[in-house]
């Protein structure tokens, strides 16, 4: 049985890592106020960033999916691992030795399977690399220097060479004290007719590490004729490596990524070679597989999604490069990156390229060039007639959905315009306007249909009008924040909210004269009466912890639990956090919620007509009067006027 990890060994551990450093590896962060850092979760999904790190206090919170906790927890989380498998590769890296109780000293054979996996590729690829130097590995050497890889460029990537007998690398690692159970479980070893073998014999050895820059698995590329083997030879899957989950050369590329917000996607391990040493350090490749959602997230976490971020594709100008480019497209809106695509017009890879023209060359062709919806679009209307309507109208038909699937609204219309010029269709509206109607058969389609408050979308919401749900105690209005914090009026709501929990003393008594159908999105809404349900914001002014902690049972669920709790402890974005700020977010809400009333009334007016009952219709104006009167007092006078 294993011992147990000393409790002073695990807390200095714990101490001795910083959160920030090890977060780093994996994801992209950036100041968040406060001393805090922010980036994109890791642990789900999402376009704006709510994973906060904090630094001095050692812990990590996503404000999205609600993991959090401190290093070690982050470290379980993301790798897999057990917590006293994540102690020792913590421990390892600050160089810390490790105490066990009930036993003492915890013997190699003891150590989680991961960490045992882990270091038999890293053993493995030391014992590659020796083997490079040797006689037999002289075609191996060949295939890089025709490559115009020297020594030095095989030293920075790792490679190696795998000798050409049956079991050398499976005996080295045996005497290692790695079992065969071990080997196999780590794919470095096959069953063979009398126990295990290499699985790679006589092959170029290209080590694939993870983002935190440990060896996962191999590539292995075939050197000699009678080898029957495929061209590349890949490590399988193992609990330790997902070809569908890693990036060849990311740990090389990925603060480059982060510092430049580029990522060059290319297509092999010389290729990501021929970029770095040609100084576009920012190019990854895939591990024998097409590029897809997985991919996508370690990226994402990288180039953190903004507005300058780009993913540029370079493929071989054959047809299966056509293929891969429209494949790539395929996710291309599971990025909030800009995609590109480069393509040589001689149809050379980035290797053959630096090898026949230089390194600039390379860097030329990297150089954003065609947006990939660009290309994706050009590839599908090429093979129609455009000199015929019968064409034009079929290339449409399959093109159109292309453009549909772009989500923002801005972006589509744009595209479709762009498409109707591709087609030479002279009509562009009516381009526009197909685009935006198969767009609706896709959601509808999908089973979507019409977007209510609780169904809005993550890119729809904005104003919303005066819905009943404002008004609803049915949970399902409440489930899951159909919010969009890029809409004002949602960002304003918030603010006017983490005030009221967080700061109540600057808003109150003003907030309390608050209805909850002044906020638009329903879960603020939830939050408000919940606040009310407390006894007010005027409560939260003597004791903040006996406060909040009303507030929170004073939530109908968990979810609107949840949410106040997040809104209690997030950043402002204000950078004072005045009277003054407080006064503002007050009359945002309110003016909108003015503006939404008038909408209403000035609806009612028309609708009445010249035919109403005149006591009525001099009801609805008075309404409208006084209203536009306050709206303009509200403008002029801002918070004096509440």
């Amino acid at each position: 049985m294993a011992g147990r990890i000393n409790d002073d060994d695990v807390k200095v551990v714990r101490d001795a890592v910083p959160i920030d450093t090890v977060v780093s590896e994996y994801l992209q962060l950036r100041p968040a106020g406060g001393g805090n850092l922010k980036g994109l979760c890791p642990f789900h999904d999402e376009k704006s960033p709510s994973f906060q790190v904090s630094p001095s206090k050692g812990l990590f919170h996503c404000f999205g999916c609600q993991e959090g906790g401190d290093t070690i927890a982050f470290v379980m989380k993301i790798d897999h691992l057990s917590f006293s498998e994540t102690v020792e590769r913590l421990a390892a890296k600050a160089g810390i030795t490790l105490r066990y109780e009930e036993g003492g000293y915890n013997p190699t054979h003891q150590r989680g399977e991961r960490i045992r996996l882990v270091e038999a590729h890293k053993a493995a690829a030391e014992f590659y690399v020796e083997q490079l130097a040797g006689e037999e590995a002289g075609i191996g050497r060949k295939f890089l220097a025709e490559r115009g890889f020297d020594q030095a460029a095989a030293e920075h990537f790792g490679i190696g060479y795998s000798p050409v007998g049956w079991d050398h690398l499976t005996r080295f690692l045996r005497g290692k004290g790695f079992s065969d159970k071990e080997l196999l479980l780590a794919g470095l070893s096959q069953d063979g007719r009398r126990g295990p073998i290499d699985r790679f014999r006589g092959r170029l050895m290209w080590p694939i590490r993870d983002i935190s820059g440990e060896v996962v698995g191999f590539g292995a590329r075939k050197l000699r004729d009678d080898d029957n083997g495929p061209k590349y030879l890949n490590t399988p899957d193992t609990a330790i490596y997902k070809k569908s989950q890693v990036l060849y050369g990311v740990d090389l590329a990925k603060k480059d990524i982060a510092k430049a917000s580029r990522a060059v996607v290319v297509e092999g391990y010389t290729d990501v070679m021929a970029c770095h040493l040609a100084g576009i350090t920012t190019a990854i490749a895939t591990c024998g597989t097409a590029f897809g959602t997985d991919h996508i997230k370690i990226l994402r976490r990288l180039l953190m999604d903004n507005g300058s971020a780009r993913v540029i594709f370079t493929f071989d100008g054959d047809a299966a490069g056509q293929k891969a480019a429209l494949r790539a497209f395929e996710d291309d809106q599971k990025f909030a990156a800009e995609t590109y695509i480069a393509i040589a017009p001689d149809g050379m890879d980035p290797c053959e390229l630096r090898l026949s023209k230089g390194d600039a060359a390379v860097q030329d062709l990297v150089e954003p060039r065609t947006p990939l919806f660009e290309f994706a679009i050009r590839q599908i209307v090429s093979r129609y007639d455009l000199e015929t309507p019968a064409g034009r109208a079929s290339a449409l038909d399959e093109a159109g959905p292309i453009v549909a699937r772009i989500k923002n609204g801005a972006s589509q219309h744009e595209v479709a315009v762009q498409l109707a010029g591709i087609l030479g269709i002279l009509d562009t509206q009516f381009v526009v306007k197909r685009v935006a109607q198969m767009a609706r058969w896709a959601r509808d389609r999908g089973g979507r249909g019409p977007a209510g408050p609780a169904g809005r979308t993550p890119d729809q919401g904005g104003r919303g009008g005066p819905s009943s749900s404002y008004d609803s105690g049915r949970p399902a209005a409440l489930s899951g924040p159909a919010l969009n914090l890029r809409s004002p009026a949602h960002r304003t709501e918030r603010e006017l909210l983490k005030l009221a929990l967080q700061r109540p003393e600057l808003v109150s008594p003003a907030f309390d004269a608050y209805g909850a159908d002044e906020f638009t999105a329903p879960p603020y809404a939830a939050v408000r009466r919940a606040i009310e349900d407390a006894g007010g914001a005027e409560q939260g002014t003597d004791s903040a912890p006996e406060y909040l902690a009303r507030v929170r049972e004073a939530a109908p669920n968990d979810a609107v639990r949840a949410l106040v709790t997040e809104l209690a402890v997030e950043v402002f974005h204000g950078k004072t956090i005045d009277e003054a700020y407080a006064g503002d977010q007050l009359v945002r809400v309110r003016l909108r919620a003015v503006d939404i009333r008038i909408h209403d009334v000035t609806g009612t007016l028309a609708r009445l007509g010249t035919g109403a009952d005149d006591e009525r219709h001099q009801a609805v104006q008075n309404e409208l009067w006084v209203l536009q009167q306050y709206r303009q007092s509200l403008r002029n006078s801002g918070a004096a006027a509440l």
